[in-house]
């Protein structure tokens, strides 16, 4: 008589991946049921784009005979934004704050396990993300006239440029999520390191507009790239000119991206715990 062998669906790859599908469903709805997370991180990068085309729709951006809209340049920059947002913001808040309400303990004695947990998790962050992305290229097109790309390499770098970043964004947060030591202080660590990075990698202020010493530092920082493989998609060619080097530097966008991606994977491995050993 043969020994029992255990189906392949029950335990193993199959069962991770149907529990962490299960997982991103749960999410993105307790995502947005919570009021605030879908303000200040889904509809705030929304919100700006209209500030920011509205504030300056009386100006021209870029160089004389290439000049475009407020929203149009502004465009690439709150894509950018709502990677981070969606990804190493949410992230990093949520999961801490799971950790400080004894949800990721009580997830801990589950079948669930790590695996199924960041499926679910990176996820939501990339059904939101998507969302977040699809609305602000509405709004930009539909309520102040951008035009939007026609070339189907330009769609297809955004769609790498997009997959990458909030991968990268997500990994991020959740290793991130291990710095506050509970819950009520993750806002006052999280949310400083959000907004520095916003206004030195070229989001609210044009990059090029930054001190040379300023942009080195933002260089090292994947939000930097994000935004400059966004800008690639839906800037004239033109502009090109005016990055760092003079031209997009997709290969580098991918590879400082990626290269990140690598620390995140590393920082979550050494760090994820159900449970903080210090508590």
């Amino acid at each position: 008589m043969s020994a029992y062998v255990a189906p392949e669906a029950d335990f193993g790859p199959a069962r991770t991946l149907r529990l962490g599908l299960s997982r991103v469903r749960y999410e993105v709805r307790s995502y947005f049921r919570q009021l605030d997370s879908v303000f200040f991180t889904f509809l705030f990068p929304v919100l700006f784009l209209l500030i920011f085309a509205v504030a300056f729709a009386s100006q021209n951006f870029g160089p004389p005979g290439h000049t475009i809209g407020s929203a149009q340049f502004y465009l690439p920059g709150m894509l950018a934004a709502g990677l981070l947002l969606s990804g190493l913001q949410n992230m990093s808040l949520d999961i801490a704050m799971e950790r400080s309400d004894g949800t990721l303990k009580r997830l801990g004695g589950t079948p669930l396990g790590p695996a199924a947990y960041f499926i679910g998790k990176i996820g939501q962050v990339f059904v939101t993300g998507a969302l977040q992305s699809a609305l602000l290229i509405v709004v930009a097109g539909v309520a102040f006239g951008v035009p939007l790309p026609t070339d189907p390499a330009r769609w297809a770098t955004f769609a790498w440029v997009f997959l990458l970043g909030v991968t990268t964004c997500a990994v991020l947060g959740i290793g991130l999520s291990a710095l506050p030591r509970s819950g009520r202080s993750a806002t006052g660590v999280v949310v400083p390191i959000v907004l520095v990075l916003q206004f030195v990698s070229g989001v609210y202020i044009d990059f090029a507009a930054l001190p040379t010493w300023l942009q080195n530092v933002a260089s090292v920082f994947p939000l930097k790239w994000l935004a400059q493989g966004l800008r690639s998609v839906f800037l004239p060619e033109s502009f090109a000119a005016g990055e760092t080097v003079g031209s997009w530097q997709l290969p580098e966008v991918a590879l400082v991206t990626g290269l990140w991606l690598v620390f995140g994977l590393a920082v979550v491995r050494v760090s994820f715990r159900w449970i903080r050993r210090d508590t």
